[in-house]
């Protein structure tokens, strides 16, 4: 995985999150600063951001790379992409709300054009020891089917509860939506082995729907790409990019068509 770092808080929490993901994964980590054109000065603090990374994560393997473009979204997509990586992670903005993923142009670019799974930290997010469940909104369309069994094929290689939750904001029959739901577990079920645990979020709003149901340490909340994504790009769509602000924790957009 790659993780954009600056020498922000947002940066920083971004490395804390990347590498304990990579500890618990057994992946490479690859840490990146992007630096504009014409600019020589911002390279050389370019290496220097790399040098407080490696400070940071002291003897945990790592590669360090500075890349000039001319916007940190699109310079961390093309490396992203020359080395293969699975994930990208970025960090909140500077001045959100604590606890909650606030965009910058970084993290906006990425979450509508990358080729990558990108996750966004929270703000101040300190990780924990390791993932403490997987939960993958899911709405009842091709995306999200074919996200159940990605994310129960990890869940089962991570050792940890995969639960599927839906939002009920008081627009739709919640019969149907908890026969979607129970298809899902029936899905996740029949591809893997895994009982995913199964929620409806219920609020006027989805704020209002994210604070009515339980969120673990360690959670990570996962979304599938809008079905208006291209293929093989990350795209959010209005409802999933409400879910993102309102969450408390990780949050991880998966490209349409994700393997």
């Amino acid at each position: 995985m790659i993780v954009g770092y600056t020498s922000e808080p947002g940066g920083r929490e971004a490395l804390a999150l990347g590498a304990a993901m990579t500890r618990v994964t057994g992946g490479e980590l690859t840490v990146a600063t992007i630096y504009p054109p014409g600019s020589p000065g911002l390279a050389v603090e370019a290496q220097a951001n790399l040098a407080h990374a490696a400070e940071e994560l002291g003897r945990a393997p790592a590669e360090y790379i500075t890349y000039e473009s001319r916007g940190a979204g699109r310079g961390l997509s093309v490396l992203a992409s020359r080395i293969r990586a699975d994930l990208i992670v970025v960090g909140s903005t500077d001045g959100g709300q604590h606890g909650r993923i606030t965009l910058g142009a970084t993290s906006d670019h990425l979450l509508h054009l990358s080729s990558e799974a990108v996750m966004v930290a929270p703000a101040q997010y300190v990780p924990s020891d390791g993932p403490g469940r997987l939960t993958l909104a899911y709405v009842h369309r091709p995306q999200c089917d074919a996200a159940v069994e990605r994310m129960a094929q990890a869940a089962l290689r991570l050792g940890v509860p995969l639960r599927l939750i839906t939002f009920d904001l008081r627009t739709e029959d919640q019969g149907k939506l908890r026969d979607d739901l129970a298809l899902a577990v029936r899905l996740a079920w029949e591809s893997t082995g895994i009982e995913a645990e199964s929620e409806v979020a219920e609020g006027h709003d989805v704020a209002a729907a994210m604070a009515d149901v339980e969120w673990l340490p360690g959670e990570l909340l996962i979304c599938a790409a809008s079905e208006d994504a291209q293929p093989h790009r990350v795209f959010l769509g209005e409802l999933a990019m409400k879910m993102l602000r309102a969450s408390p924790c990780p949050v991880t957009v998966l490209p349409r068509g994700f393997s």
